[in-house]
């Protein structure tokens, strides 16, 4: 099976592309390299299943482009800045690649006939008001706050996604993904988890923001590849929106308090005041992924936070590409033609738009089967 992965030199999205070589499948990755690193994919540059496709997703495939990533089996849609530092620094940016970068995937889906699997967040909850968050919550979310950009260009993400399984009967899923750590992760990306390793491993002090009291909940990152593994290869769940987290929530401040004893570190806190619309409280209720995907973390925090510890004394840097010089190398406006021919309006609708004689049609809103060829 083909799979093409967005993102695909990511924390995530490494850790995923390694996980479907292991499989026996072809792996594309796609990355632009403005948040991730390339060393994270470099050993998997010599398996003749694994292909590199340096590109932002925002852009237009090219004809070239399209004809190598043809005949995929699924398409999994990580690629976005995640971290707080990222989507802060590439605010515009995040929203174009969850919007126009969604709508493009989606396209590629589409005729290609395959499977897509978005990779949406926990952040789309807000500052949640119903604790644990199911599926079926809205959410309490800012639409002009300092996260909104990212928020709500994930939300919009989905109703897209949403919107081509209901409209072209598309194979769509989404995981919503919670708080996420474990080896892979760059130490500067701003995350509170290599924020508090890196200063306890320096003895520097670690910064907690607000009283501490504020929770979340910490899913290891072989527990979270082996949900979307699953979400994206079992038969039987098109339309399926998912939580992927560990249940197990725990205070910021006692996260400090585990991972400063962890590091055998003398470092003291200190507390500064809490940003603008940052959550109170984050917890994924996994009833149904559990139910759906015969599946729920393994890895306890402190076993999973001993692991990520150890590979950032050994192996984690500082990258440049935390922090781009040129973000994205984004398109101001952006020029972003339509791919392929629009399937959302018929030819009648189109005659009559060019005629200036278009009053409503019925044929608009036409369901179409995911099988059927693109007008």
């Amino acid at each position: 099976m083909k799979v093409i992965i967005t993102g695909g030199a990511g924390f995530i999205g490494a850790h995923l592309c390694r996980r479907f070589l292991q499989e026996g499948h072809e792996v594309i990755c796609l990355d632009n390299f403005s948040t991730s690193q390339r060393d994270k994919v470099e050993e998997m540059l010599s398996s003749p299943h694994f292909a590199l496709l340096e590109r932002d997703v925002i852009a237009p495939l090219s004809d070239a482009e399209k004809s190598f990533l043809g005949q995929a089996a699924v398409i999994i849609h990580l690629a976005s800045p995640a971290s707080p530092k990222q989507y802060h620094r590439l605010d515009l940016e995040t929203a174009l690649v969850n919007s126009l970068g969604t709508l493009q995937m989606l396209e590629l889906a589409y005729h290609n006939r395959c499977r897509f699997v978005l990779a949406s967040t926990s952040e789309i909850y807000g500052n949640p008001l119903v604790h644990p968050q199911s599926e079926q919550y809205c959410g309490n979310v800012s639409t002009s706050g300092p996260r909104s950009h990212y928020d709500e260009s994930k939300r919009f993400a989905e109703t897209l996604t949403s919107l081509y399984h209901r409209k072209f009967e598309l194979d769509t899923r989404i995981a919503r993904i919670f708080n996420t750590y474990g080896p892979g992760m760059q130490a500067g990306d701003g995350r509170v988890i290599p924020n508090f390793i890196t200063a306890a491993l320096a003895n520097r002090a670690l910064t907690i923001y607000g009283d501490g009291n504020q929770t979340r909940s910490f899913c290891y990152i072989s527990d979270l590849i082996e949900g979307l593994f699953r979400l994206a290869t079992r038969p039987g769940l098109a339309g399926t929106i998912v939580n992927l987290g560990n249940p197990d929530e725990r205070s910021i401040k006692e996260l400090a308090a585990l991972i400063t004893s962890l590091c055998g570190s003398t470092a003291q806190t200190v507390y500064l005041p809490l940003p603008q619309d940052d959550p109170e409280r984050r917890c994924p209720d996994i009833t149904l992924a559990t139910r759906l995907l015969d599946w729920q973390p393994r890895v306890g925090l402190k076993d999973g936070l001993i692991a990520t510890i150890d590979y950032f004394k050994t192996r984690a840097r500082v990258d440049r590409s935390v922090d781009p010089p040129t973000p994205f190398g984004a398109i101001f406006p952006p020029s972003i033609p339509v791919p392929w021919p629009n399937r959302w309006d018929c030819a009648h609708e189109a005659r009559c738009r060019r005629n200036g004689s278009h009053g409503g049609s019925p044929c608009r809103s036409e369901r179409r089967s995911f099988g059927s060829p693109p007008r």
